[in-house]
């Protein structure tokens, strides 16, 4: 019996109605049960009973499979936690050595403060304002995100100047909790939330819904939640007309936290908002998915690029770093013109 892997309220939860099937992307790419919410459900009880072992090479390629999304949650009626059993069943499948070996120098990487604070000094991401200590706002600043794209917190900080912006921080702990080390990501949240006292504000839509489940949801805003009640004044424009833009989703912050509406009423106040059909559907980044299963990422991503490009847009938004680099990184293979931004860009932008 291998048993303790899943909060058994959890596991039990799933009635295999199909509702989720839908919904999935694997199960659209392959059509096989295996590789839908409900398969892996099923693959987890399998495991929880003893009746598949641990190196059984199905559990392995499914727990990987998997994009991690979780766009099966809002379309579930029995209110299945997907996304925690995905995280339980990864701190079992890839215990020490049996994690990837990319995603165990991930989560090395991004533990080293020292090395988070240098690559935000380096490449100039936001800074100023000490610690709210009296319940006031601050940003985060992504472990990544201050290192490939600083400029998307300074554009967060150009938009409310009052945000302060402590160096020190760390790491949040999403990229860990997605990778096999849940305990890791929960300890690493709540450092954060002492470090950050008051509200702290972010521009990554995974990491707001990582923070707000160990924290609270009281506690984290993504920043379009932030700006929400004080749209920017201004336009974006393109030659003489206003700029033709489309969101793409955070799977996280809309499919865990509800969040779609108000980015998307951010952008109609500075441009004009074209809704892309598969806005709401993974883009294949998908965290550190990109990077450890790269053919199917693309084969992902390739078909999004193809409706971006048909949309006739000049911007495509998103609203988390890892979303946006996979957008580049799509666009710029196509040779497009259509540029990738982050929301935060895209709103200091406006005059």
């Amino acid at each position: 019996m291998s048993g303790n892997v899943f909060d058994p309220g959890q596991l039990s939860r799933c009635i295999s109605c199909g509702f989720c099937l839908p919904a999935c992307p694997t199960y659209a790419m392959t059509g096989d049960e295996a590789s839908s919410p409900r398969g892996r459900i099923t693959l987890m009880r399998a495991l929880e009973e003893g009746v598949l072992p641990t190196d059984d090479e199905t559990l392995h390629e499914q727990a990987s499979f998997c994009l991690g999304c979780r766009a099966c949650e809002p379309v579930c009626p029995a209110g299945v936690e997907y996304g925690s059993l995905l995280e339980q069943w990864r701190v079992h499948q890839w215990r020490g050595r049996r994690r990837p070996l990319l995603a165990r120098a991930l989560i090395l990487v991004a533990g080293w403060r020292w090395l988070l604070r240098l690559l935000g000094v380096v490449r100039r991401a936001a800074r100023g304002g000490p610690v709210a200590r009296d319940g006031g706002a601050q940003l985060m600043l992504g472990c990544f995100e201050r290192g490939l794209y600083p400029g998307v917190s300074r554009a967060a900080r150009t938009l409310d100047p009052e945000l302060a912006v402590p160096t020190g921080q760390g790491c949040c702990g999403a990229l860990h909790a997605h990778n096999g080390d849940l305990a890791g990501g929960e300890r690493l949240a709540r450092r954060l939330g002492a470090d950050l006292p008051g509200t702290i504000v972010t521009t990554s839509g995974g990491c707001a819904a990582h923070l707000a489940a160990v924290l609270g949801r009281d506690r984290v805003r993504e920043l379009s939640t932030w700006l929400a009640s004080e749209p920017p004044t201004g336009e974006v424009r393109v030659g003489d007309r206003r700029a033709r833009v489309a969101l793409q989703d955070s799977c996280h912050l809309r499919n865990g936290l509800g969040v779609h509406a108000q980015p998307r009423a951010l952008l109609r106040a500075v441009a004009d908002h074209v809704e892309l059909p598969s806005a709401a559907t993974c883009c294949g980044a998908a965290g550190t998915y990109a990077l450890l299963r790269p053919a199917d990422s693309r084969r992902i991503l390739d078909a999004k690029i193809d409706e971006i490009e048909a949309a006739g847009i000049d911007y495509v938004v998103a609203v988390n770093p890892g979303c946006l680099r996979q957008l580049r990184t799509g666009l710029r293979r196509r040779r497009s013109a259509v540029r990738a931004v982050h929301l935060a860009e895209l709103l200091a932008a406006a005059r």
